[in-house]
Formats: C-alpha cells, sequence, structure tokens
C-alpha cells in the first residue's frame, strides 16, 4: 500500500489514501473486493500520528524485544535475508521466481503438462472403439454404453472449478499429482471392471482425474511464461489436446481388432504410470505465491535458530527478532470463499456477459462436432467402406496430421495479420484466425457429409475430418486467447464458464449422433451441424468490427478498460 505524503492522522486518511493496486485486483476477482477496500481504509485511519509515535518510542526505548515484520517479494535483495547471507542453507536461496527459470526447466514443465493433456485426450478417444466387443461381453446396445464418453466429459467439467482454487492454495504440483494419481488408478479400474455400473463410475473419476490435465496446465503456462512470450506454449497445448482426442481411435482400434479390448485400458495404464513417475520426479511447484510463502517459512525458521539477535536501527537498543511474511497469504481469501466464487460467477458471466455466452455456445458446438465424430467416423466408414475396427482408427490419423498443420496456419495468418495490419490493437487481433481458419469447420461438416456416398472414395470424407479438426482448433486457441485478453483477472471465471459448456455439450453429442445420421442420412445431419457452424462462424466478425464498443457495455471487461 502506498501512503499519501505528510501528516497521517486519521481525518486526513480517510480523504488522501491509495489503494494498493494488486490486492484489490486479487480482492476483486474472489468477491471480497469492498472487504480488501474497508481493510484498507481501516489500516489507514489507524496509524498513529507524529506524536503517538513519539510516545510509543519512548515508552519501548530500551526494551529488549521486538518483531520486525517485513514483506518478501522475488525483489527482496538476498543481503536483507540475513546479517549473514553467506549462512542461508540452499533451501532458501534455490527458491526462485518460476518467470526466471532456465529455458530448460520450463521446457521439460511444458513437455510435461503437454503429455498429460495428450493422455487426457486420448482417453476419450480411445474408449469408443471397444464398444463392439462391449456390447457382445455385456449384452448392451451401443448407445448406452457411450455414457461412458458423458461420464468422462461430466468429470471434466465439474471438477476444475474445486481443482482451481485449490491449486492455489496448496500448490499446482501437489493437486497435478493428486489428480495423476486418481488418474492411474480409474484407469486400472476401467480394465478390470466387469460391468456396466463399474465402468460408468470409474469413467466419472477418471474424467475428474484428467481434468487437472486440461485446465491446470492453462495456469503452469501462466505461471512460468511471461504474457508475450506464452503465445506458442498455449499454442502446443491446444495442439495436443486435438491430436491426443485422434490418437486415441486411432492406437486402440488396432488394440481392439487384434487383442481383448481390456488392453486398450492396459496400453493406457503403462504409460499413464510412465508419466506419473516422471512427473514425480521433474515436475516442479509453478505457482508464484505458494513458492514465495514456501520460502518465506523456510526463512523464519533458519532465523529462529541462526539470525534472530540484532540491534534496532531505530533505538540502537535491544534486540529485534526479523519475520518474514508474504503479503498474497494476507491478501487472499479463503478457500471456501475461493470455491464459492468459482462455483459461482463462471454462470454469472455465462448469462450476464454476451461474449461469454456467444464464445461458449460457439467453442462448445466445435468440441461436440469434435466428439460427435468418435461415434460419426465409424458409422459412416464401416456403413459406406465397409471399414474394419482398425481401418476406421486409421481414418482418424486426419485429425492428428490436421493438428500440427492448425498451428503452422494459425501462426502464419497471426504473423500476416501483425505484418500487414500493424495499426490493429486490441483483444480482436486475437481472433483474425478463427475469422478465416474458422471456416473450415462448417465446410468440412459439408465436405464430410456430401462425400460420404459409397461410391465415393473414402480419402475425401477423411480429408473432410482434417479440415474440421483445423477450424476448431482455430476456434479453441481463439476462446482462450481472447478471453484473457478481455477479462484480465476475470479470464478464469470466463474460461472455466466455455470449459463447462464445451464438456457437457461433447459428452451429449455421441449420445445422438447414430439416431441423428439414421434418420437425417449422413448428407442432411452433416448439412444440419454445417449450417449451424456457419451461423456460430459470424461470431469473430462482429467482435473484430464491433468488438471495442462491445466490451465496453460489458460491467467486467470495461471495468478492465478503465484501469
Amino acid at each position: 500500500m502506498v501512503l499519501p505524503h505528510g501528516p497521517q492522522t486519521a481525518g486526513d486518511c480517510q480523504i488522501v489514501y491509495e489503494l494498493d493496486r494488486e490486492a484489490v485486483e486479487r480482492a476483486a476477482e474472489y468477491g471480497t473486493l469492498e472487504d480488501e477496500i474497508q481493510r484498507q481504509k481501516t489500516h489507514i485511519s489507524t496509524l498513529p500520528n507524529d506524536s503517538e509515535e513519539d510516545d510509543r518510542s519512548s515508552d519501548t526505548r530500551g526494551s529488549q524485544v521486538g518483531t520486525d515484520y517485513k514483506y518478501l517479494e522475488w525483489t527482496t535483495p538476498v543481503e536483507e535475508l540475513c546479517p549473514n547471507p553467506g549462512q542461508l542453507p540452499r533451501g532458501v536461496i534455490e527458491v526462485v521466481d518460476p518467470f526466471r527459470w532456465g529455458n530448460t526447466k520450463k521446457n521439460v514443465t511444458l513437455a510435461l503438462c503437454c503429455a498429460s493433456t495428450f493422455v487426457a485426450a486420448y482417453t476419450a478417444g480411445a474408449y469408443t472403439s471397444g464398444l463392439a466387443q462391449m456390447e457382445v461381453e455385456w449384452n448392451m446396445e451401443r448407445v448406452p454404453l457411450l455414457v461412458g464418453v458423458t461420464c468422462y466429459t461430466t468429470g471434466f467439467a465439474i471438477a476444475p472449478m474445486f481443482l482451481a482454487p485449490l491449486s492455489e492454495v496448496y500448490g499446482r504440483r501437489n493437486v497435478f499429482l493428486a489428480s495423476y494419481i486418481l488418474f492411474t488408478v480409474c484407469t486400472l479400474a476401467c480394465a478390470l471392471t466387469d460391468n456396466y455400473a463399474g465402468m460408468l463410475v470409474a469413467r466419472i473419476f477418471l474424467g475428474v482425474g484428467g481434468s487437472t490435465f486440461s485446465t491446470l496446465c492453462g495456469g503452469v503456462i501462466s505461471d512460468i511464461y511471461h504474457a508475450e512470450f506464452r503465445g506458442f506454449p498455449m499454442a502446443c497445448f491446444s495442439t495436443v489436446a486435438l491430436f491426443g482426442t485422434g490418437a486415441g481411435p486411432l492406437v486402440s482400434g488396432f488394440i481392439a481388432e487384434y487383442m481383448n479390448w481390456r488392453w486398450i485400458h492396459w496400453v493406457q495404464l503403462i504409460f499413464n504410470a510412465v508419466l506419473l513417475v516422471a512427473a514425480a520426479i521433474w515436475f516442479k511447484e509453478t505457482r508464484g505465491s505458494v513458492l514465495l510463502i514456501r520460502r518465506a517459512k523456510a526463512l523464519n525458521k533458519y532465523l529462529d535458530e541462526h539470525c534472530h539477535e540484532g540491534v534496532d536501527p531505530a533505538t540502537e537498543k535491544g534486540s529485534l527478532r526479523v519475520r518474514w511474511k508474504v503479503k498474497a497469504e494476507e491478501e487472499r481469501a479463503g478457500l471456501s470463499q475461493m470455491v464459492r466464487v468459482s462455483l459461482t460467477r463462471p454462470f454469472h458471466l455465462l448469462f450476464t456477459e454476451p461474449v461469454v455466452f456467444f464464445f461458449s455456445l460457439w467453442t462448445a458446438f466445435s468440441w461436440g462436432i469434435l466428439y460427435l465424430f468418435l461415434q460419426g467416423v465409424p458409422l459412416v466408414f464401416q456403413t459406406s467402406h465397409k471399414f474394419t475396427i482398425s481401418q476406421v482408427g486409421s481414418v482418424f490419423t486426419s485429425m492428428c496430421i490436421a493438428s500440427f498443420l492448425a498451428l503452422g496456419l494459425n501462426s502464419l495468418v497471426e504473423g500476416s495479420a501483425r505484418r500487414f495490419m500493424p495499426q490493429a490493437k486490441g483483444p480482436e487481433t486475437r481472433l483474425y484466425a478463427s475469422c478465416t481458419l474458422g471456416a473450415l469447420l462448417p465446410i468440412g461438416m459439408f465436405w464430410f457429409g456430401w462425400t460420404s456416398f459409397p461410391s465415393q472414395h473414402w480419402i475425401l470424407p477423411t480429408c473432410a475430418v482434417g479440415a474440421v479438426t483445423i477450424g476448431i482448433f482455430s476456434v479453441y486457441l481463439a476462446v482462450f486467447n481472447y478471453f484473457a485478453d478481455t477479462y484480465h483477472r476475470y479470464a478464469s471465471s470466463a474460461l472455466a464458464a466455455q470449459s463447462f459448456c464445451r464438456n457437457m455439450l461433447a459428452g451429449f453429442f455421441p449420445l445422438i449422433t447414430d439416431a441423428m445420421y439414421h434418420r437425417m442420412t449422413f448428407q442432411g445431419a452433416s448439412s444440419f451441424l454445417g449450417g449451424v457452424g456457419l451461423m456460430l462462424s459470424i461470431i469473430p466478425w462482429v467482435l473484430v468490427v464491433y468488438g471495442d464498443r462491445i466490451r465496453r457495455r460489458s460491467k467486467f471487461a470495461s471495468e478492465i478498460m478503465e484501469v
């Protein structure tokens, strides 16, 4: 907090004060802004005036012990931490700001995040390849078994609202590893279960564990990369999410054709166990505030044992007991308050912010199309081209290739925009790729539908799947970047809203695919979905033209624009 100059009586401070900006922003994120302002006003108004300070100094002069509380920052010089800096333990010195990590450590962390995101997406797509064998083993129809996909995405949609606040209090690493253990145990349960109900329960908790990898990893990237260097890591993160969704049915299709369906989950279990060990060894804590709090606690413990004696520079008598504390810990809302806000604010934004609502609708539809392919591709290719399970899995190669192609095309569009439109500014510059490449989503759906005839070569609808994937990637990445630039401290809530909608709708689409494609025909159903996608593709164009005006009407976005 920055105090005004001059006399600091209670009367003066009621008129002139400047609030701690960082504290206010943090309080606003968790709905405690009014409490934070009142706390800071009270703190200022109760400061003693000059005469009171003199009286207190005279009373305490000559007394033996005082406590000097100081705020620890990453920029605090080491020589201030202890009278003998050379004696500080390595545990205190080596705890550094994650933004200042070396490239090797950052790359290892990014690789672990991407690998974890890959396995979460892989698990979603791999499940469907074993449905034919489960139908025979459990004497069930295909549609009820597809509820396993819905259960997985439901866990994905709900769990982050509880896990995100936990990661801010207990650290990213603890939540990450706990989720990984749950994810691995539930994969084992999927491999061993011998009934339908057990599979559904296992899939729900599998989604809870896997949700961490798609939500927490985005926060990890924000912890270690500054905004200007965050674009490529976030693009890699988005790429592996789509690549994994395609790789799931690609690999498991061959497993299901030549082995028992349980081996789909056994293979995942082996891969998960290897990554869990790697994460336990190399994944380090990235949450800056959590690391700083740990450093302060370790430092205080060391000072209590070795360096607590010192001379009070103000009185030159007695001794001072130095204690370090972290401002973020004092200003952070309670865990119950954080969970409450995490559960309510996303829906408040969803139904009061048109940008959040329509963007959530757009990305939810695009993600629904991605999961529709998990059922639609086998249906079309087995019916029209008599493909086997492994051949159907091979079709998803186009999704994997398109994921990396989308990464290159997206970078090309953004680079061209910066070169030819240097005057363009604001969050709307994040939408140029979605305006252009996003059109491939409806185009690809029309393409997929009208090349689904048996007389058409199988490569044509296969390429259409790739085109749709590129469109989905541009939508997915645009939503992340636009919300981050538009809502700043409310971005996590806005992203949570779209994530909830995206995963809930994604789990619903496979359940209706069979009925839709049989009743409306392959061409009619794909054309209908292409038409919906065409209407939704107008959203980024509207924001490019009217985005500034819309943001100024927004309660949350306009507040940030005025800061």
